[in-house]
């Protein structure tokens, strides 16, 4: 960012601002207008990536390796009725980004499966327990073989995960997260977390008043602890941070802000599943209260998105954490 005093008063760096300009004036205006590199027309139209564009961003690097480059480490999970989805994003200050893990709790044996497909599900890895109970106790094990474990990093160094995400917009689960997050032996990396909605007829994300003990952010807050829950919550827009991330993703292996997937280019159909995860959702661009925004929606033939929102989830994660450009 070669001018980072550059943001309006309701905006908190630079970043945002020429992000926001990015989706209120397009993306051929922002290139030529604000970064002097104007598009080839011919690069208008089809936007949206396709799963092929998301297997094409292999990194060469192993499984479960941290580039050598990456100073944060951070994590998201997904929590449905039957199992959890996570995902870890090791990042480099300029918001380049490497997919280096991801799978379910309980784990599952196939290469391709539909969340209407899973038989290993958390009430078979935890006999006896209610609903309630085989969540926790999914999150028990997730988080001691994920967050409770070092990461190797190219060269030979270590690194743990600096956030880890848990959604906790389901209403069924959402006390069982603040309890657990409260609880866990890995209190302060362990977050509960909600996505909101923000489209364009809706109250803009900065506009809500920051209240004492708030930490405000880029497109995030974090709310101070209420008497209820008494800790720490993440809240952010998730149509902007899914823009972002589709950003990252549309952006070239060795350009700086590129995201990528690990493994190797002759096995990267094994990333099938999740490029679909990724490729779940398209955007409208929508304008209303005076904003124009992307509004993200599901494709109408049902897909699995989980995903793509733990790749958000861990964005926002690095965000806090300090990633900033």
């Amino acid at each position: 960012m070669s001018w980072p005093e550059r943001y309006n008063p309701d905006e908190v760096s630079a970043l945002q601002h020429a992000f926001n300009i990015k989706l209120d004036r397009g993306e051929p205006a922002f290139w030529s207008e604000y970064q002097n590199e104007p598009m080839d027309e011919s690069s208008e139209g089809g936007t949206e990536l396709t799963a092929d564009d998301i297997l094409a961003k292999i990194s060469g690097s192993e499984r479960g390796e941290v580039p050598v480059t990456c100073s944060l480490l951070t994590m998201f999970v997904d929590i449905q009725q039957r199992v959890l989805y996570w995902i870890v994003v090791a990042w480099e200050n300029d918001f380049s980004g490497y997919v280096i893990d991801y799978g379910t709790e309980p784990e599952q044996k196939v290469p391709y499966f539909t969340m209407s497909e899973i038989t290993r599900t958390l009430a078979r890895a935890a006999p006896g327990a209610g609903l309630e109970g085989s969540i926790r106790a999914g999150l028990e094990r997730l988080s001691k073989r994920t967050v409770g474990r070092e990461w190797r990093q190219e060269g030979g160094g270590k690194m743990e995960i600096d956030l880890c995400l848990v959604d906790a917009n389901w209403s069924t689960s959402t006390d069982l997260v603040y309890q657990f997050s409260r609880q866990t032996e890995y209190r302060g990396v362990i977050m509960p977390s909600h996505g909101r909605y923000v489209g364009a007829s809706s109250k803009a994300f900065l506009e809500y008043a920051k209240k004492k003990g708030d930490r405000v952010g880029l497109n995030w807050r974090i709310a101070a602890p209420g008497s209820k829950r008494a800790i720490r919550y993440a809240l952010y827009d998730s149509n902007w941070w899914k823009s972002f991330v589709h950003a990252r993703l549309a952006t070239a292996l060795g350009d700086p802000g590129c995201m990528s997937l690990f493994g190797r280019q002759k096995r990267k159909n094994h990333h099938q599943l999740l490029a679909d995860h990724l490729t779940s959702e398209y955007r409208i661009l929508t304008e209303g209260r005076g904003r124009t925004v992307d509004e993200w929606k599901q494709y109408a033939v049902h897909r699995d998105n989980h995903w793509l929102d733990g790749v958000v989830g861990c964005a926002v994660g690095a965000s806090i954490r300090g990633a900033t450009r």
